[in-house]
């Protein structure tokens, strides 16, 4: 028998040898090209236009009632006077719902390239900032204020880089569209509108560009290079109700499981059986992109994910965060409603959980497997809104790698690669007609900048405002 003991060494040596070639073959692949061009433009001239853009307060709320739309239409009717440029050479159209639509000319017309942006900001709890938040004011090398970040930087980028090649006299080789929604943070049928347009006049799209994601850092296990991430699908999104009824009484003398103790249970069940994690085509795409750059420990685990599959999946559970989102739907509990007096039972008892959808599962599959992880009748459980994932575009093509240059050439040193973005954004409704939509807000972020979008003090640093408009203006020089 001690011929089985040696082939057995002999088959786990094999095995060990392949993990150790595979780890020591997954490189670096250097397929993205970078311009060592320089791009000159007035920087200090687009950030004033930012700051005038920052300066509108153009809030969206699903209650109409409480926007300003006097601030809306000045909005747009300052526009002219800031890129006047562009008003001169480019075809504008409002569409319904504040959506604003224009249309430069190319020397080729029979596919177009969407730049797209949202100029409606979320509100503001001003006694928690510490400058005015509609006053673009200067500090500290930085330009505060809401929308500064998400995303009128990118519609004074998209903009500038415009009135800037304009002025310089080129022509776009394909023809290029702005598309500006004004309702985005309600997710409002502004961009939706304009997808209809291109349908029904039969536009061909070639490439459509969105915020979401950016230049960062520290993102990737054992990578310490910069990371342009630039979303090439986005999760599904559902907020569940979780209700129950009973008869309700005094708490003087409860009977067994009130309504706020099965929901409880409900609760702690859903949290403990969390939905299976599967890697979808762009979380594979981005392992492979970034693995490759990470230390070798990390190479060998996602050079091999078919044996250390188990071993990332139990770190993404027990870390949580993005690195648990890009794998698996996810669940949070966010409502919790039950009875108006502290001594009384409610007569109905409710939460309420919003839950991204890992492109593998679907709107009514994750509405099945809560009602199975839950199993009690007593529970009713309702989908109040419900978003499938998107549609995946693709990466090997030239849209992807004019993307991909616009990236790298901007940010020197900086590893470009796809992701699954975990928030939703108005290029999901894009994928009815192209599968080249991309998702990239043209910044180099911290940590504590990206925080602060939907926060307090949010604000850009100047020279990221300045970075912008050079991504665009490479994007534009593309097309």
């Amino acid at each position: 028998m001690l011929w089985v003991f040696w082939v057995l060494i002999a088959l786990i040596a094999l095995f060990l040898a392949v993990i150790f070639i595979r780890t020591l073959c997954f490189k670096p692949k250097n397929n993205v090209k970078v311009s060592d061009t320089e791009e000159i433009f007035d920087g200090d001239r687009a950030v004033e236009n930012l700051r005038e853009l920052v300066r509108f307060k153009t809030v969206s709320y699903k209650d109409h009632s409480l926007e300003d739309d006097e601030e809306f239409d000045a909005f747009v009717v300052a526009l002219p006077g800031i890129y006047p440029e562009v008003f001169k050479t480019c075809e504008f159209k409002q569409l319904p719902e504040r959506a604003l639509l224009f249309k430069w000319q190319g020397k080729d017309d029979s596919e177009a390239a969407v730049m797209m942006a949202h100029y409606d900001v979320v509100p503001v709890d001003e006694e928690f900032w510490d400058v005015p938040p509609f006053e673009a004011v200067l500090k500290d090398g930085r330009i505060w204020g809401r929308g500064t970040l998400d995303t009128k930087v990118t519609f004074n980028g998209i903009m500038f880089a415009a009135e800037h090649l304009i002025k310089e006299g080129f022509v776009p080789a394909q023809t290029v569209y702005f598309a500006f929604s004004g309702g985005e943070e309600i997710n409002g049928d502004g961009a939706l509108n304009i997808v209809t347009y291109f349908e029904e006049n039969n536009i061909k799209l070639s490439m459509v560009v969105d915020e979401g994601g950016a230049v960062v850092e520290n993102v990737f296990p054992g990578v310490k290079s910069p990371c342009g991430m630039v979303g090439i699908a986005e999760k599904g999104m559902m907020n569940v109700k979780y209700t129950v009824k009973s008869s309700g009484g005094h708490a003087s003398a409860p009977k067994p499981k009130t309504p706020v103790d099965t929901l409880a249970k409900a609760c702690v069940n859903v949290v403990k059986n969390p939905f299976d994690s599967h890697i979808t085509p762009p979380v594979a795409k981005m392992f492979d992109t970034l693995g490759r750059h990470s230390t070798f420990l990390y190479r060998m685990i996602f050079a091999n994910l078919f044996v250390f599959y188990p071993v990332l999946d139990m770190i993404c559970k027990k870390s949580g965060g993005e690195l648990n989102a890009l794998v698996r739907t996810t669940v949070a509990f966010t409502q919790m409603n039950g009875s108006k007096a502290p001594n009384v039972i409610p007569p109905e008892a409710s939460i309420v959980s919003n839950i991204r959808l890992n492109p593998y599962d679907r709107v009514e599959k994750a509405l099945e497997y809560l009602r199975e992880t839950i199993d009690d009748e007593n529970v009713n459980v309702e989908i109040l809104y419900g978003m499938e994932p998107s549609r995946i575009s693709q990466t090997d093509c030239v849209a992807w790698d004019k993307v991909a240059s616009a990236v790298a050439s901007t940010w020197k040193g900086t590893i470009v690669s796809p992701y699954l973005m975990v928030q939703c954004s108005d290029s999901r409704h894009y994928g009815r007609i192209s599968d080249k939509v991309y998702r990239f807000s043209a910044m180099d972020l911290t940590s504590e900048e990206r925080a602060s979008i939907h926060g307090n003090n949010e604000a850009i640093r100047i020279e990221t405002a300045k970075s912008a408009v050079e991504f665009y203006i490479r994007l534009m020089r593309s097309c």
